[in-house]
């Protein structure tokens, strides 16, 4: 478990591997802060234009579900200066450094320990709710979206970074990408009970809410739009938070896996190559 520090400590009982919460080894393992603030490096600048065209109003209130190290709550409160905002998780190491990085914003911004699939606040308590990058880390993700429907207030939104690992490309390469998300990191998930193909499903899911005006964008990040140093730093720090979890839960072997991570990363950093990874982002309105 990573403290602020980057130290890295035992796991509470609270925090330990559950069925919500299958995958809370390598959520607390120390790849996962990087991956988190290369993650938000790399996909911000195309996401900054869907949450300006909410045009929130002054005073809104936003959640973000699964708020890690506040990466995204914290440019929100960069970019809007006049709302607040409440971030929760899990995993308080992960809450202490967000509340470290925010000491200067004072009570504009909080965050706190809670349950995706049992938020504590009221009915209609916020006009934006986010989810970014956790649907397809634990069980039964259209629970936690109707969690986030039911605390979004009538004409409020609903904000969804979901990840589709059959989504990611790159050519040329020394691995067959596409049988490497296929036989590892997606069996992986099947086994956890979780679904690495949230970005291609969530739209039904919403639909299913009965939200209204549901859209889906696409974050491009590839080697056009991000620098491909940012890139090798997502998926170097995948392959040192789950590497080990991967071979143990797929036929592929730990040395096949670390060795189809690095040449994966081996061919981002190529600039011969071209590499992809589709972001579907989605958002919909509480009628």
């Amino acid at each position: 478990m990573a403290t602020p520090d980057g130290k890295m400590t035992r796991a509470t009982k609270s925090e330990m591997k559950s069925d919500r919460n299958p995958q809370a080894e390598q959520m607390a393992h120390e790849s996962m802060v990087r991956t988190l603030a290369a993650q938000a490096e790399a996909i911000w600048p195309q996401e900054r234009v869907l949450f300006a065209s909410y045009a929130l109003r002054d005073g809104a209130r936003i959640l973000d579900v699964g708020c890690g190290t506040g990466e995204i709550v914290l440019r929100l409160a960069r970019e809007l200066a006049r709302v607040t905002l409440v971030g929760i998780d899990v995993h308080e190491p992960h809450l202490a450094l967000a509340r470290e990085r925010a000491r200067t914003f004072g009570e504009r911004l909080d965050f706190r320990r809670g349950d995706a699939f049992a938020l504590d606040y009221p009915d209609q308590s916020f006009d934006l709710t986010l989810c970014r990058h956790m649907l397809q880390a634990v069980p039964e993700p259209e629970r936690v979206l109707a969690e986030m429907k039911r605390v979004t207030r009538r004409g409020g939104r609903l904000h969804v970074v979901a990840e589709d690992y059959g989504m990611i490309h790159c050519h040329p390469c020394a691995v067959d990408g596409d049988r490497f998300w296929r036989e590892g990191p997606i069996t992986l998930g099947a086994r956890m009970g979780t679904d690495l193909y949230c970005g291609r499903r969530a739209y039904s899911w919403l639909y299913a809410l009965g939200l209204t005006d549901i859209r889906v964008d696409y974050a491009v990040i590839d080697t056009v739009r991000v620098e491909r140093a940012v890139l090798i730093g997502i998926f170097a720090a995948w392959r040192d938070g789950y590497t080990e979890v991967i071979a143990a839960h797929s036929t592929l072997s730990e040395h096949e896996v670390r060795a189809s991570f690095d040449a994966i990363i081996a061919a981002f950093a190529d600039p011969r190559a071209y590499g992809v990874w589709l972001l579907p982002i989605l958002s919909a309105r509480v009628p």
